[in-house]
């Protein structure tokens, strides 16, 4: 018997092949692009068949007839018995157009192609997706019901869909999975997805609390879990059962888990704390007042802006939030009855969910290289940096005067850039003490002019920069009700914080990229994460440079460009001294400061943050009205600083009992 199969090389692709290439005389045609040829070669030596059991069309899923040339269209024309359609986009960051273009288009053209090629049936690999968000049980009967469509893989599935049911040239048969997971045998996954954007959350409460610790969470929507090795076993037994053409057969488990449910069953096999309540986050769907409450917030920007930090630090989309309150259930006896008379059912969840969690530890956790654990060794400071080219902004004081001297003393050459070459003179002699190796800079990074200076004369004297440190700020403690005569402050503080570190990342850019490789890193501040008040320009200007980093990250990644974020805590510098009442807040020193840059050149990781600048940006996410509360309250027990009310000193009395009030409120605190 003879198959043809797009998507081969995808995940349930490579599943299905197994199956139909264990029947007495099968042929599998494999339809990939030009150049995957070597995933055809990897998939036989996986399988143990030969070029004759398993054979290559070149292909392309966005061509006439899928690309296929006409001498294959003339050798397979009336030889394919089943055409399985498998190639499709999924993928929350994807494009609308992208996938209408791949999900619709190219079944539109796999239809073709297997009328041309006289095939006897037509297997089309669809999704619950194309039910939409229907609030109920979705039967396999069920098509022009579909709920809610706005989200565009929902759409697309849909849509292709309904070109399968309203051709009558090819036989057809529709197959809809739920969320597919890794082989309930050894847990083998291609990627993150769906359930997976959960095991970080589990990941992090493991990290953060004991396992005993009982939390509060949300029992939230449906999810449906199927493990590949069920979906492909179910397709292949119903594809050669006569009398089943024209049907729909929902390959999903019988059980659907609640939110909280699964987050529990994860839980447990990761050792993590437990949800012991939960509240059921579906009610807000049923009261309009609150609904409208939530999605008003959700469209507010510093919403926006904190929703997308906690997502980040969770390597989660976007999109992934409005499948947290997913409406639908399925009812799948039409498959239970065509699969009656085999083995074959959907395991029990929780009979291969520690396969699922390991699997992902070892081979998807974006920061299994990062985490700590006994098979993994940082090189040291000294082997990551000798003989590199560091450059830092505002070396010559504080954080980045600290970090000059810790970098050139592990054996980089630190370029240290500040406006005064006095202070600059300083900072080379205490490095030449202490045997390093550092070169002066004079530039005004405000000055955009002065910064492509400065590059250019770095750029030929040293022929690159391995490592940014883009330290140099400046901050400005005032509320925003006396800012309003007074937009040259926030227009100080991003001349400064964003587009002179910018200006400098651009300048450098492009040698990093010839050179396949470098790192930026961008001092922040805890301010980002916690939106602390009467710093609205300071921490703008910082958050700025966040969002920019996060998106040239995603673009340059590929590159071995890498972007760190290190949201700061309060340093004892002289950026701070005048606000006299910090004197009563904890803050770390700049010599610690230093070591959390140095460890982020080793590491190179995303994000560097405290517990509590964490805590404060769950906080805003979770309960965002009570944080915004808490927030407000600290606001008015403190007034702007002398400086900021155009006063020359505060009252003895004011200051006394602001002394008192910051030492009861941080009484205890701890970085």
């Amino acid at each position: 018997m003879n198959y043809l199969v797009t998507g081969a090389t995808g995940f349930i692709g490579r599943f299905l092949i197994a199956r139909l290439l264990r029947r007495p005389g099968a042929r599998v045609f494999a339809v990939v692009r030009p150049g995957s040829d070597y995933k055809i070669d990897a998939l036989r030596r996986r399988l143990g068949v030969d070029a004759d059991q398993l054979v290559s069309i070149s292909g392309d899923l966005n061509r006439k007839l899928l690309g296929v040339s006409r001498r294959d269209l003339t050798d397979l024309t009336g030889h394919v018995d089943h055409v399985f359609h498998l190639a499709a986009i999924y993928d929350l960051a994807a494009g609308s157009e992208q996938q209408q273009q791949a999900n619709v288009e190219g079944t539109r053209e796999a239809l073709r192609l297997a009328a041309t090629l006289q095939a006897g049936c037509f297997h089309h690999m669809s999704s619950i997706a194309a039910g939409g968000l229907y609030r109920g049980e979705f039967g396999e009967d069920m098509f022009g019901e579909a709920g809610e469509l706005d989200d565009p893989y929902f759409r697309t599935k849909h849509d292709s869909e309904r070109l399968v049911r309203e051709q009558t040239d090819v036989p057809w048969r529709i197959y809809r999975p739920s969320m597919v997971v890794g082989d309930s045998s050894t847990g083998e996954m291609d990627k993150v997805d769906g359930p997976y954007f959960l095991f970080k959350i589990i990941q992090r409460l493991h990290d953060w609390l004991p396992p005993w610790v009982p939390l509060i969470g949300l029992e939230g929507g449906y999810y449906n879990l199927v493990p590949v090795d069920f979906v492909a076993d179910a397709v292949d037994h119903i594809a050669h059962q006569p009398d089943r053409d024209g049907q729909c057969f929902h390959l999903t488990d019988s059980r659907h888990y609640r939110l909280g449910e699964l987050m529990n069953l994860i839980a447990a096999v990761a050792d993590a704390p437990k949800f012991a309540l939960r509240v059921d986050a579906t009610a807000i769907d049923h009261v309009p007042m609150l609904g409208k409450v939530g999605a008003g917030l959700g469209r507010i920007t510093p919403s926006k802006f904190m929703l997308s930090q906690v997502l980040e630090r969770l390597d989660m989309p976007e999109a992934v939030m409005k499948f947290m309150n997913f409406p639908t259930t399925y009812s799948n006896q039409r498959t239970r009855d065509a699969l009656a008379d085999s083995d074959i059912q959907v395991p029990e969840l929780e009979s291969y969910a520690q396969l699922l969690w390991d699997y992902w530890s070892n081979h998807l956790d974006p920061e299994r290289d990062e985490r700590e654990d006994p098979h993994r060794v940082w090189p040291s400071l000294e082997q990551k940096v000798a003989g590199k080219v560091v450059l830092i902004t505002g070396a010559t004081s504080g954080i980045g005067k600290a970090s000059a001297l810790k970098l050139a003393r592990a054996g980089a050459r630190v370029l240290v850039v500040a406006r005064s070459a006095d202070k600059l003179s300083e900072t080379l002699d205490e490095i030449k003490k202490l045997g390093g190796t550092a070169h002066a800079y004079s530039c005004d990074v405000t000055d955009m002019e002065a910064c492509d200076r400065l590059a250019a004369q770095v750029l030929a004297e040293h022929g690159g920069v391995d490592v940014l440190v883009n330290n140099a700020g400046r901050s400005i403690r005032r509320s925003v009700a006396n800012s309003v005569d007074r937009f040259h402050d926030f227009e100080r503080t991003m001349q400064l914080n964003y587009f002179g570190a910018l200006r400098l990342i651009m300048a450098l850019l492009p040698s990093m990229l010839e050179r396949e490789g470098g790192h930026v890193i961008n001092i922040s501040s805890i301010g980002v994460l916690t939106n602390a008040p009467r710093f609205s320009a300071y921490v703008a200007s910082k958050a700025a440079l966040d969002a920019f980093s996060r998106c040239a990250a995603s673009e340059l990644a590929h590159q071995g460009i890498r972007f760190t974020t290190i949201n700061m805590p309060l340093v004892r510098t002289p950026m701070i001294a005048p606000t006299k009442i910090y004197n009563h807040v904890p803050t770390i020193s700049p010599s610690q400061a230093a070591d959390m840059i140095c460890e982020a050149v080793v590491k190179q990781p995303k994000r560097v943050a405290t517990q509590l600048g964490i805590l404060g940006s769950v906080a805003h996410f979770l309960t965002p009205r009570i944080t915004e509360t808490i927030m407000n309250t600290g606001y008015k027990l403190f007034s702007d600083s002398a400086a900021a009310l155009g006063e020359q000193a505060p009252s003895p009395e004011r200051r006394r009992r602001e002394q008192r009030a910051f030492s009861r409120l941080f009484k205890g605190i701890h970085w």
